[in-house]
């Protein structure tokens, strides 16, 4: 790999994307779709001032970067590349299915509709409001862009093309709602949070995410996961669904 290529792809890459970059943010949360989350915009810390600045491309942490993307390519044709293909389905029911087995029961609309109305928020309020900031300052293209090779999951390369990299959505999806469930279920929290932690994993072994992206997305799902501690609807939400789930274990 020639590194002076990559560098050079790189800035040709943000200087792209910056200009691509919304000037004016569409407010999506608990004011516009209450149905979808806990808190407002404004409740949430700024990613963009939590996080530092993604790696750049003369930065040693983009080499390791470079090195968990190729990392995460030999990961592809084995059974952990058949799980982070499942794992790109960032939906609430998606990540619903990919930790009911760590929780130690079905998570569903149906089955278990408190479960399921908590994590669907969760989702929403880490996936986007935690994330949000430092995702449109930033806009840091993808390593599929920067390197112009497929992905695991090829639906998703346009529509994501357009959207940034740092940090990952997908990750703080999975690590919020581990934290949470694991709060939920604590004999099952190693499991809980392992799997939670893998989820973000098989965002870099599908080329949609930098190493770095998945690291920060953690620091801002725990944060956006104490807030929500905070807020009543949360946690009056999440008192349903510790008693639905003590129904489900008795």
């Amino acid at each position: 790999m020639n590194y002076r290529k990559v560098v050079l792809l790189a800035a040709l890459l943000v200087c792209s994307m910056t200009i691509q970059a919304q000037t004016e943010e569409k407010i999506q949360d608990v004011r516009t779709y209450p149905d979808y989350y806990f808190l407002k915009i404004d409740d949430v810390a700024s990613s963009l001032n939590l996080l530092p600045a993604p790696p750049q491309p003369d930065d040693v942490l983009f080499l390791y970067d470079v090195a968990r993307y190729n990392w995460g390519k030999l990961q592809r044709n084995t059974p952990r590349g058949e799980l982070a293909i499942r794992d790109a389905d960032a939906s609430a029911e998606g990540v619903c299915a990919a930790l009911s087995g760590a929780f130690g029961y079905d998570i569903t609309e149906a089955g278990t509709p408190e479960l399921f109305k908590l994590v669907k928020k969760v989702v929403a309020d880490a996936g986007d409001l935690s994330t949000r900031e430092a995702k449109n300052h930033y806009m840091r293209p993808r390593p599929y862009m920067l390197f112009e090779e497929p992905t695991l999951v090829p639906s998703d390369e346009e529509v994501l093309r357009h959207n940034g990299s740092y940090p990952s959505g997908h990750t703080a999806e999975g690590w919020a709602t581990a934290l949470v469930l694991a709060e939920i279920n604590v004999a099952n929290q190693d499991a809980i949070l392992q799997r939670g932690y893998d989820y973000g994993t098989s965002r870099v072994i599908c080329g949609y995410h930098w190493q770095s992206d998945v690291d920060n997305a953690r620091i801002v799902a725990a944060g956006v996961v104490a807030r929500l501690h905070a807020d009543e609807g949360f946690v009056e939400q999440l008192a349903k669904a510790k008693a639905e789930f003590k129904a489900l274990v008795n």
